[in-house]
C-alpha cells in the first residue's frame, strides 16, 4: 500500500496529446484556454501577403463590421454555380457577389488599414477569399506596355478577382488612359457585383463651401468612373488626424 499521495510520471505519450490540446485551444479536461485559439489557415495564408504594418489590422468602424458580414453571409459552396450544385464537396465557402466600399478621407486617418481588416476578418470568418490589393500607382505602372507582357490578361485578372482593394484612388496624375483603364477595371466589376474596396484621400465631389483650388475625386478621375463608384459602393467617410505622425 502507498503511504501517500505519489508523483505521476508523465510519459511522452501524454505530453505529446497535451501539447496537441492546446494547440486546438482545449485544456487536459476539454475546457477551452482563453489565451489560446486554432490557428485560421486562411488567415495565416493571407498574413503571408499583407504588408507589415497592417498584419495586425482589425476592423473598427461599424458600417466596415457590416459590409463585412453582409460579404461572408452572402458567400457561396465551392461548387455551388458549377454543374452539380450538391455534390460541392468539402471546402471554405467563398467570396461571391456584393457591395462595394469608398473610403475617403484625409491622409493617415486609417483607411488602408481598414481595408486590410476587412481582408483579415472575411478570412477569419472562414471564407476562401481570393484577393488582390494594389494602389492606383502601383495598377498604372503594371499596366504600362512592356515587350513580353501580356498586360491585357494581367489586366482580365485582376478585373475578374473575387475581391479587390484598390488603394489611393485619385493620389495619381490622371490621363485619357488611366481614366479609361480605370473604367474598365470599375464598369466589369459593377456589372458583376464583385466587392471591392477603394480608397482615396479626395472628398468624391465638389460642396459649396470648398475651395476651389482643392481637388476632389471627380476632377482626378471624370465622370463616368465616378458614375460607376457611386452605384456600386457605400461611402464611408474618415476623419481625424494623420494617425503616423500620432505614432512618432
Amino acid at each position: 500500500m502507498l503511504a501517500g499521495p505519489q508523483a505521476v510520471i508523465e510519459s511522452p505519450a501524454v505530453a505529446w496529446m497535451q501539447r496537441k490540446l492546446a494547440e486546438r485551444g482545449l485544456g487536459p479536461n476539454g475546457v477551452e484556454l482563453a489565451d489560446t485559439r486554432e490557428p485560421i489557415p486562411a488567415l495565416e495564408a493571407a498574413q503571408q501577403r499583407i504588408p507589415v504594418d497592417y498584419q495586425d489590422a482589425v476592423v473598427e468602424h461599424p458600417d466596415i463590421a457590416a459590409w463585412v458580414r453582409t460579404i461572408a453571409d452572402a458567400s457561396v459552396a465551392p461548387n455551388a454555380g458549377g454543374l452539380n450544385p450538391n455534390r460541392s464537396g468539402a471546402g471554405r465557402r467563398q467570396i461571391a457577389h456584393g457591395p462595394s466600399l469608398l473610403l475617403w478621407g484625409p491622409t493617415g486617418t486609417g483607411k488602408t488599414r481598414q481595408g486590410y481588416g476587412a481582408i483579415r476578418a472575411l478570412t477569419a470568418a472562414g471564407c476562401g477569399v481570393r484577393w488582390h490589393a494594389t494602389t492606383a500607382a502601383d495598377l498604372y505602372a503594371e499596366m504600362r506596355f512592356r515587350p513580353g507582357v501580356d498586360v491585357e490578361f494581367m489586366l482580365r485578372r485582376i478585373v475578374r478577382i473575387p475581391l479587390l482593394l484598390l488603394d489611393d484612388l485619385g493620389a495619381a496624375k490622371g490621363t485619357e488612359w488611366t481614366e479609361e483603364l480605370n473604367f474598365r477595371l470599375l464598369n466589369w466589376r459593377a456589372q458583376n457585383r464583385l466587392p471591392t474596396i477603394v480608397t482615396s484621400n479626395l472628398r468624391p465631389v465638389r460642396t459649396s463651401n470648398m475651395d476651389t483650388r482643392q481637388p476632389v475625386l471627380r476632377d482626378k478621375i471624370g465622370d463616368r468612373v465616378l458614375s460607376r463608384l457611386s452605384g456600386m459602393c457605400t461611402p464611408i467617410e474618415f476623419t481625424g488626424p494623420d494617425r503616423r505622425f500620432l505614432r512618432r
